[in-house]
């Protein structure tokens, strides 16, 4: 199941996110491809996110003056280039020998901000030390499962903060995996040499009970709560993100915690089929929470009208998932990097073809549902 080097070319015929899919998908291993591409269940919900986006239709502006505009803006105090960011996945030397490494060095040269998964395949201290080096970089945050081990969590949240790590993810949609069909038929599983390394030496769980339900008395009797939350809140001095929210509810909750910001996400349709897309929850969210709170999202983001579109629902910035990894696939660093300048570009395009200098002028009156009317009306 090993990977060889992707060449360090760019296809010819690669001239938006999605061309990378298909190139990906002939180089990786089809046990590869089905983990790192699928969905849980049916996969409605993967589905439904980029439907969500394109159903979502634009009203431009014209005659409008742009001279001096720009894409930048403010996350969690943190200057970016772009509302553009990568989102966590695990094990990027699945895709590329160079895994994460790879990916830091191409976000930091596109200052973009970029978010290293728990589950990486790298050390967080060897990816700290490439992205935060480069020139130019945008913000790095770390990703974190609260693990059934309270005292090993805190020893990662430590490491994070000191490799310089400027905020905490905390994924809080996924206590167990979801049923991902797809993944199942192609019997994946994950190279012995490509462990977790940042999960070594993490106490073993206890097994439950004979007799007892293995999920509910085993997985779940370890799951994250709001008391961990308000925990981890008391026992770091980085800001906190929460991602994987979708009620409104959830929102003031964490509202209420002193949370500093949340990812408006479904775990990118792999957890629970048929949940609602990023693209209806973001606005609902929005309205709850009000300007209290950082808003990102992900989820389907493929193109910068899409992008543009989330910043008009409520997000400050977007994240996106599965296009990176593809690209790394394809081409190594230089596809994670192209990836993020046509992404950038299509944003700047949009923004001028709808009369937006900068993206405070990025509205709901921009949009319309399905032709039903503007969503700002």
């Amino acid at each position: 199941m090993s990977v060889p080097p992707a060449p360090h070319e760019i296809p010819a015929d690669v001239v938006h996110l999605e061309d990378y899919a298909r190139h990906a998908q002939a180089r990786l291993h089809p046990a590869v491809w089905a983990y790192l591409s699928g969905g849980a269940g049916d996969e409605l919900t993967l589905t439904a996110n980029q439907q969500a986006w394109q159903s979502i239709k634009l009203l431009p502006r014209v005659l409008r003056t742009l001279h001096g505009g720009h894409t930048h803006t403010t996350l969690l105090g943190q200057s970016l280039s772009h509302p553009i960011m990568l989102a966590p996945v695990a094990s990027h030397r699945l895709a590329h020998p160079d895994g994460e490494l790879g990916v830091a060095y191409a976000a930091a040269a596109q200052e973009a901000g970029m978010i290293l998964s728990t589950q990486a395949s790298t050390r967080l201290e060897e990816v700290g030390q490439a992205f935060l080096h480069e020139p130019g970089h945008g913000p790095l945050w770390m990703q974190l499962y609260v693990q059934h081990d309270r005292a090993f969590t805190l020893e990662l949240v430590r490491r994070a903060e000191a490799a310089g790590y400027q905020a905490l993810v905390i994924t809080v949609d996924a206590p167990t995996s979801g049923a991902r069909d797809r993944e199942r038929r192609a019997h994946f599983q994950l190279p012995a040499e490509l462990a977790q390394v940042n999960l070594q030496g993490m106490a073993t769980r206890n097994t439950p009970p004979q007799g007892s339900d293995p999920l509910f008395d085993g997985l779940m009797a370890h799951a994250t709560t709001w008391d961990d939350i308000a925990w981890l809140r008391a026992n770091t001095h980085l800001p906190m993100v929460l991602k994987g929210v979708l009620h409104a509810d959830d929102a003031r909750q964490a509202q209420q915690l002193g949370i500093q910001g949340l990812i408006v996400s479904n775990h990118g349709g792999r957890t629970l089929d048929t949940a609602v897309s990023t693209a209806w929850a973001l606005p609902r969210i929005a309205d709850a929470v009000g300007q209290d709170l950082e808003l990102i999202v992900d989820g389907g983001i493929r193109r910068g009208t899409d992008v543009l579109k989330a910043l008009a629902l409520g997000a400050q910035a977007v994240l996106i998932g599965r296009p990176y990894v593809y690209a790394l696939a394809t081409s190594g660093a230089l596809g994670v990097a192209h990836v993020l300048r046509l992404l950038r570009d299509e944003l700047a395009i949009a923004m001028a073809l709808t009369g937006c200098k900068t993206l405070a002028d990025i509205h709901p009156g921009l949009l319309i549902q399905d032709g039903s009317g503007a969503i700002g009306a």
